[in-house]
């Protein structure tokens, strides 16, 4: 595929307008009327639904909970909860959408709001997106809420559209983690959550929004991609997430299949411990990246079905890179293992299988690594317990895929939580008080195009590094059968909508 033509995919599916083979949500056939739905999902709750977890973006898929803010297609802060807002300073007003009752049946009140954001922003490790800005909420008459930060944040609307910020019920708090069955506000209601094997909800009859269109659907949890490609092909779920390349090529329009496949703001990375030796050695890192020839991954050991990475933003946003990534070096990479002593470097490789490419990418990683004498042992796991030890930095090598606009449409946060020395996820152990300056103005900065001259300059400044080497960058991709209204949210923060219905 010509270059110009995947960037223009890949711009267009941030904004949520591209759908491969069969279109956006087309239909295969005539929608039934308070239908029903199965749904094979990619991703299992890890934290028992905890709110101030990533499981939130289950919640949130489910249809159940939503945010006074949601974030628009361009990126910018759209009314959800809230209908308005306006800062003064260090203090954002929020007024509150009129007629929004709970799933339990209770008003959405500013009381409820404040409870809300209370909780999350007072947990022992706040969320990501307001993480260390000393959130704090508080009534401000009978339809709005004061939401004040301990300094002027320019993006706050922005943040509260993060899933972790959702407002729940009242009745959702009773002294643990919030309770997520029956307490949100979305179009569809959470009747039973039972672990990590499936979710089940009910259509919210008294929605503020539009009817849904399905009565009841359930959320299969199923992290093997083969498995949900098994399920799709038996008819046991209309949708399956995440599905294999290869099990792609099968599940074509002509057969009945809508198969849809967007590229989205994520990048699959080599992260390299720098706590501990080989890659404490700048010297090291800048040999392996010079090792992994990028475009075969993309091309070659993912068939076309992701782009090959030059930095840590590619062309699905406007800061991200358009050239091509350098080409493979591999004489320079054994040059660069020489000037640091030649060392014998036997390290573990690890990733998980719920991205389905992350294997096949590590096996050729695996491949590159050894034509410089540098022996790579994969192992692969569940990313749930293997985390506690990322974090700890008792890793060698880990290939991640990560979304860096997940938690919100604004870079600075996953620059400032990922790479920053006090990063609460920096799985790659990089300090740089330089790198920090750099990140500095993001506090006081509103201005767009300023935002992303300091984004584009903190990518360069971790190819320098060789920080948490980029390798692709990922597309999605869902096959759906029988169902009609169903798009991939390039975000990840919406599944079932009030236009995904059942088909016959």
């Amino acid at each position: 595929m010509p270059s110009t033509v995947r960037r223009l995919l890949a711009v267009g599916a941030l904004l949520g307008l591209v759908a491969g083979c069969g279109g956006n949500a087309a239909s295969t056939g005539t929608p039934v009327p308070d239908g029903e739905l199965r749904i094979a999902a990619q991703f299992a709750p890890r934290s028992g639904y905890a709110m101030d977890t990533d499981d939130a973006f289950v919640v949130a898929n489910l249809g159940s909970s939503e945010t006074l803010v949601k974030a628009g297609s361009d990126g910018t802060a759209q009314p959800s909860l809230a209908t308005s807002w306006t800062q003064d300073g260090a203090r954002w007003t929020f007024t509150l959408r009129p007629g929004v009752t709970f799933h339990d049946g209770t008003p959405l009140t500013p009381a409820a709001v404040v409870d809300s954001l209370t909780w999350v922003a007072g947990v022992s490790a706040p969320p990501r997106a307001i993480r260390g800005i000393g959130l704090t909420a508080a009534e401000s008459g009978p339809d709005a809420v004061t939401v004040t930060t301990a300094k002027p944040d320019p993006i706050l609307p922005l943040r509260l559209s993060s899933v972790n910020t959702a407002i729940l019920a009242p009745s959702a708090y009773t002294g643990g983690p919030p309770n997520v069955v029956g307490t949100g506000t979305g179009p569809m209601r959470i009747v039973s959550a039972q672990g990590t094997q499936e979710a089940v909800v009910e259509r919210n009859d008294a929605y503020w929004g539009p009817r849904p269109q399905l009565a009841r659907a359930t959320v299969q949890f199923v992290t093997d991609p083969a498995a949900r490609a098994l399920a799709l092909r038996a008819g046991d779920v209309q949708i399956a997430q995440g599905l294999p390349e290869s099990s792609l090529l099968e599940f074509t329009e002509g057969n009945g299949y809508t198969n849809q496949s967007v590229a989205a703001p994520r990048t699959v990375s080599l992260m390299l411990n720098e706590s501990r030796a080989p890659f404490d050695d700048i010297r090291v890192r800048q040999a392996v990246a010079k090792a992994i020839d990028r475009t075969a991954l993309a091309e070659q050991a993912l068939a076309g079905s992701a782009l090959p990475a030059s930095e840590l933003f590619g062309p699905a946003v406007a800061w991200g890179s358009q050239d091509p990534p350098p080409a493979p070096d591999v004489q320079g990479a054994k040059d660069l293992l020489a000037a640091a002593g030649n060392p014998q470097i036997s390290v573990t490789l690890a990733t998980y299988p719920n991205r389905p490419e992350l294997p096949t990418l590590a096996t050729a990683v695996q491949g590159m690594l050894r034509e410089i004498g540098v022996d790579a042992r994969i192992q692969i796991g569940e990313y749930g317990p293997q985390e506690p030890g990322l974090l700890a930095g008792d890793y060698d090598m880990f290939l991640l895929s990560r979304n860096y606009l997940t938690d919100v449409p604004d870079a600075g946060s996953t620059l400032v939580s990922d790479y920053s020395c006090a990063g609460s996820y920096n799985i790659n152990r990089y300090c740089s008080p330089e790198f920090d300056a750099l990140l500095a103005p993001l506090g006081t900065t509103s201005d767009p195009a300023e935002r992303q001259r300091i984004f584009t300059a903190a990518a360069a400044k971790l190819d320098a590094d060789a920080v948490g080497l980029p390798l692709v960058h990922s597309q999605e991709n869902a096959v759906g059968r029988d169902v009609a209204g169903y798009t991939i949210d390039p975000l990840a923060k919406q599944l079932l909508t009030t236009e995904v219905t059942r088909t016959e």
